[in-house]
């Protein structure tokens, strides 16, 4: 198995690029704050989630990385929240994000209470 067959990984590259999509209508002057940290966040899980799988015979690193991953995707919902807030997404694609958010979350948080179906061990 490769990590761009995870679910996960499928999931949040996904969800990287429709962020990516949305974000191209931002203001010009969030161009290096907040459309940027949106943007490398959500990009961050996905790269994350990648390094996590090629660690995997390291239990520790293994679950380390996905705890990363894990924060990269909590700290994409705060920049969506802020998004919303500053009227740069429309309700609907707020809550479609958010949704698919939440989704790659609980697919970290599975990798991570079941590392053996990953090729890992539990720590």
């Amino acid at each position: 198995m490769d990590y761009r067959d995870l679910l996960a990984y499928k999931k949040s590259f996904e969800l990287a690029m429709k962020i990516f999509e949305v974000s191209k209508h931002f203001p010009k002057e969030e161009k290096y704050s907040l459309t940027d940290q949106l943007r490398r966040s959500s990009r961050s899980v996905t790269v994350t989630i990648a390094e996590s799988y090629r660690k995997r015979i390291y239990p520790k690193n293994f679950f380390s990385k996905l705890t990363d991953a894990e924060a990269e995707n909590s700290e994409t919902q705060v920049w969506l929240d802020f998004s919303l807030a500053c009227g740069y997404l429309q309700e609907f694609e707020y809550q479609e994000l958010t949704t698919s958010n939440n989704e790659v979350g609980k697919l970290i948080y599975y990798m991570m209470n079941n590392p053996d179906k990953f090729g890992s061990s539990k720590i």
